[in-house]
């Protein structure tokens, strides 16, 4: 059975997973190929199948069969305010028979199931588990009001108990009133948090939840009451804040989703009818009117007018589209009215794939969070041990009451959780990516976030990456005739060839009003050029060596033809077979943007930008002096690329290869990081690269790289800050200067702290 795999980083990932599953009986042979991302398992027992998904879990890694994925559901989940909240649902859901396959995501609050009952059984399993879950699309937002709805209603009950307690115990009223006062607070606000405590002890989880009802608990039976309600209040409300906090961050993709319009108007004979996107069907004609948003992906038939682009590919100005360009759904039509034939369903249009990319590279562990969740995973059964152990010991050898280390005890379990480390990581890698995404860039998950914070190095493609791809004219030689005639004659040889040189040159005329001459003869010669005859005399376009070939002399532009293809220029010479009337120069020019983001990459402190091309070292010489590349490579065959990046990486540096994604495709899987152009045009680039830039320039690589170091940076703050305040409210538990409240607004404080702080990658301006 064949099985997608994800999680992997390099291919030593592919060789654990391969020797983990081998050492299962029933397990004949294992294949996993990390370049694809799929592995084939045979095994004796076709029930083994079913087991892969977890074993693959265990080591680490995610996996799901290639011929089941379409059946599998997707929920959204309420209430989870870190990783090991996710964790409880999915260890409390594999118990049922029912479910198959379970994963959860803290980073996107999505869980993915495969189960063969009803979804109103599962959403009453998340229930019973202390969480809210919802079918993704059913009424998201009502779900989402209502959960923040009883939220707040609780923890403001609950709050209100607490003070009517606090406020009691300055007048004179009974002992039993104030404490029943807090009591009330405790109940009202413990109640979900001791059900999830509940649900993840059975499924053997140690969660915030545990740890916080285990303290209220340990409160009131030493009758600390007060402590106890403040515990619940200050876990309640830190929660309320978290969750609202990490919807913030997922907005980044909800935002991407509202984009397009529910609804189309779709052309029928000579009428307009409105109809859902996912009622229309490709072929079918739609109008898209000034102001309004495209609703799908298709070619314009009919129309001129500027659409903004910035939603797919982060462009800052509107671009011009007329008959036969490609538009986007999601994309807003600024002024003239378009007829649209359709060309992708809803669900595969390019804003589609990109919110599927983004979300299921929001759900991929970077290495720094799966370092930190295996830390967890041993560290919180550790601190549970310890603090049982401080409860007892102590006073077991009279080294002070058994109450006094009861208190303590459970202030180390509410101090010692390790929820805000935990969360440190996916929300920076949330939000990092969401920002990414609004910019017009597709990073492909945490590993490849992290990565291109490290690069040293960049290695450019030529044609296409840093030059358009497509020729220009660049230089006008006549001879004994105006320019104006030069260009001309050669538009009326070259208008019946589709050659890309013709085309250019055929552009090029047209751009300044020149018309072509009547003509007839029209001929193509095979690798040379062509031929046509005008006013009865035979005119020819085409390479010098075509010429020489009908012995027509060069000598008076030899020397230029010299010059200009030393320099990268193709020359396309004219003239009869008595005369040549000039010569025009063809060449791939340099896009507009990439002298400028080269220098920008130079800013940010990239320490080496390398060109790699097919062309000769003289046209890599002008090119290389023209954009401000400080190395080139010449003359490769795509092997040859790869070459370049291994020599590169020897050097010690850590290298990013940008190029289309396809015919690079062997240099971006060589280099440690791959850079895809133009992603909105082709889906292979958005496949085959670690990060994709939407539109075809690099404008959004400068930005790429300081999103990467920024986001690293505040992953390392997060990390520390965390660590900190957990080795100082430790030290300050044993002299007793740390009550079990403060502890309570350490953990949640620190929480709410890393996650802010994480919030603000959403906010870092291209």
């Amino acid at each position: 059975m064949k099985f997608n795999v994800k999680g992997m980083d390099c291919p030593s990932c592919a060789a654990t997973i391969e020797k983990g599953l081998q050492k299962i009986s029933g397990v004949q042979s294992v294949s996993v190929k990390y370049g694809t991302g799929k592995m084939t398992v045979a095994a004796e027992d076709e029930t083994l199948y079913d087991q892969v998904p977890k074993h693959i879990r265990k080591l680490g890694f995610e996996a799901e069969p290639v011929d089941r994925h379409k059946n599998k559901q997707t929920y959204k989940i309420e209430g989870m305010d870190c990783g090991s909240c996710a964790m409880t649902i999915e260890k409390h859901l594999s118990r049922n028979p029912a479910v198959q396959d379970v994963q959860v995501q803290f980073s996107t609050g999505k869980m993915h199931i495969q189960h063969t009952t009803s979804p109103k059984e599962i959403i009453k399993e998340v229930g019973r588990a202390g969480f809210q879950a919802s079918m993704e699309g059913k009424n998201d937002d009502q779900n989402r009001k209502a959960a923040k709805g009883d939220g707040i209603s609780t923890t403001t009950l609950s709050g209100v108990f607490l003070g009517l307690g606090f406020i009691g115990s300055f007048v004179n009223i009974p002992a039993e009133f104030i404490t029943a006062f807090y009591a009330a607070a405790i109940l009202i606000g413990g109640f979900k948090p001791a059900r999830s405590a509940f649900y993840a002890i059975k499924s053997g989880s140690l969660d915030m939840n545990v740890l916080m009802a285990s303290a209220a608990i340990g409160a009131a039976l030493i009758g600390e009451w007060f402590e106890g309600a403040m515990v619940v209040w200050l876990f309640a409300l830190g929660n309320t804040l978290q969750n609202r906090s990490i919807e913030r961050t997922r907005e980044s993709i909800r935002s991407l989703i509202n984009l397009t319009p529910k609804e189309a108007t779709v052309k029928s004979g000579n009428q307009l009818v409105r109809k859902a996107v996912e009622e229309v069907g490709i072929g079918e004609v739609i109008v898209v009117k000034p102001g309004e948003k495209i609703p799908l992906d298709g070619d314009v038939i009919t129309g001129i007018s500027s659409v903004n682009q910035a939603p797919i590919t982060g462009e800052s100005l509107p671009v011009d589209k007329q008959m036969g360009d490609i538009v986007y759904a999601g994309t807003v039509n600024e002024s003239g009215s378009l007829e649209i034939e359709v060309t992708k369903l809803v669900e595969d249009t390019t804003i589609a794939k990109i919110i599927h990319l983004v979300e299921e590279a929001q759900e991929k562990r970077a290495p720094t969070q799966a370092f930190v969740d295996r830390f967890a995973r041993v560290y919180t059964p550790i601190v549970f041990t310890l603090a049982l152990l401080v409860m007892v010991v102590p006073p077991l050898f009279g080294f002070g009451t058994w109450g006094d280390w009861l208190y303590k005890g459970l202030a180390l379990l509410v101090v010692a959780c390790p929820c805000a480390l935990v969360i440190s990581t996916p929300v920076a890698i949330v939000s990092a990516i969401g920002n990414a995404a609004k910019n017009g860039v597709l990073i492909k998950g945490g590993t490849f976030l992290e990565k291109a914070g490290t690069i040293k190095a960049i290695a450019f493609d030529k044609t296409g990456t840093l030059t358009e791809g497509r020729p220009k004219v660049s230089e006008v030689h006549a001879l004994g005739v105006s320019e104006d005639e030069l260009i001309r004659v050669t538009r009326t040889i070259e208008e019946h060839s589709t050659h890309p040189i013709a085309q250019a040159i055929i552009t090029y005329a047209s751009e300044r009003n020149m018309t072509a001459i009547e003509g007839e003869d029209f001929q193509a010669i095979a690798g040379k050029g062509a031929k046509a005859k005008l006013a009865g005399v035979e005119y020819f376009a085409g390479s010098p060596k075509l010429f020489e070939e009908i012995q027509v002399s060069l000598s008076d532009i030899k020397e230029r033809i010299q010059q200009l293809q030393n320099e990268g220029h193709t020359i396309v010479v004219v003239g009869t077979s008595d005369k040549v009337l000039g010569l025009i120069a063809v060449a791939d020019t340099i896009r507009d943007i990439t002298v400028q983001s080269i220098q920008k990459l130079k800013q940010v402190g990239m320490q080496e930008m390398v060109m790699l091309t097919g062309d000769n070292k003289g046209t890599a010489d002008k090119i290389a002096r023209e954009t401000g590349v400080d190395r080139y490579f010449a003359e490769l065959l795509p092997d040859d690329k790869v070459s370049a990046v291994k020599k590169l990486q020897k050097e010690g540096k850590s290298v990013a290869m940008v190029g289309d994604g396809i015919n690079d495709a062997p240099a971006l899987a060589t280099s440690d990081l791959g850079i895809a152009m133009g992603g909105a045009g082709t889906d292979t680039a958005m496949e085959t690269a670690d990060i994709v830039l939407m539109a075809d320039n690099l404008e959004k690589l400068p930005h790429t790289i300081r999103l990467s170091r920024k986001a690293l940076k505040v992953i390392k703050q997060n990390v520390w800050f965390s660590l900190v305040t957990k080795l100082a409210a430790l030290l300050l538990i044993f002299p007793g200067f740390l009550t079990l409240w403060m502890a309570v607004l350490s953990d949640t404080g620190a929480a709410l702290l890393v996650i802010l702080n994480s919030m603000r990658l959403l906010r870092n301006k291209s």
